[in-house]
């Protein structure tokens, strides 16, 4: 059996945050927290968040005490709520400053998952995020990746982000990447989709 590795904080790193997006797919994620049972899943769709110049972006209103984390070393767990009752999971990436992020959008389960995770707050019930994960280190022991690759035959494809037509210009860039035809996958592409 071959053996899995922790993702290390370099590759969180990587300056260009749509690369980091794709880079991420077929990703293990694990989420072991004290007293409750392990759970994992391959990252089947995200999001790229490019910083403060996007107006998708939560950073682009710059730094406050909501996106300080985006700010900060990259490889930590940006968390916040949506409508209310909706957690929300990003990956922090790029140089520290740099306010970018990966929105994890879609999970494939593999073990210790009984809930829908195909789209990002079904995602975070089914692995028991919430704003309490705000800030984990993902090179920790409670919520990080393991370096598992695409599975042979499996190809990347993007499309527009998903709710964010408030964001001018910026809401019809190519930034959300999945794995084609994965069942896990949490909307059907558009008509835009490559």
């Amino acid at each position: 059996m071959q053996t899995l590795f922790k993702l290390k904080r370099e590759f969180y790193a990587n300056p260009d945050c749509a690369e980091l997006a794709q880079l991420l797919l077929g990703k293990t994620l694990v989420v072991h927290k004290l007293g409750q049972p392990k759970r994992m899943g391959r990252i089947v769709e995200t999001e790229a968040y490019l910083g403060p110049h996007d107006l998708a972006a939560h950073s682009s209103k710059g730094l406050t005490a909501r996106t300080q984390i985006m700010f900060g070393e990259p490889g930590h767990v940006y968390v916040y709520l949506i409508y209310g009752m909706h957690h929300c999971m990003n990956v922090v990436g790029g140089p520290v400053g740099s306010g970018s992020g990966v929105l994890l959008r879609g999970l494939e389960p593999l073990e210790g998952i009984d809930l829908p995770t195909h789209g990002p707050g079904r995602l975070c019930k089914a692995l028991g995020v919430d704003r309490s994960d705000y800030g984990q280190d993902l090179c920790a022991d409670t919520i990080y990746l393991l370096d598992t690759p695409l599975r042979q035959g499996e190809d990347i494809a993007c499309s527009a982000r998903v709710g964010v037509d408030y964001a001018g210009d910026w809401a019809q860039a190519p930034l959300r990447f999945y794995i084609k035809n994965n069942k896990f996958v949490s909307k059907i592409p558009n008509k835009k989709a490559t």
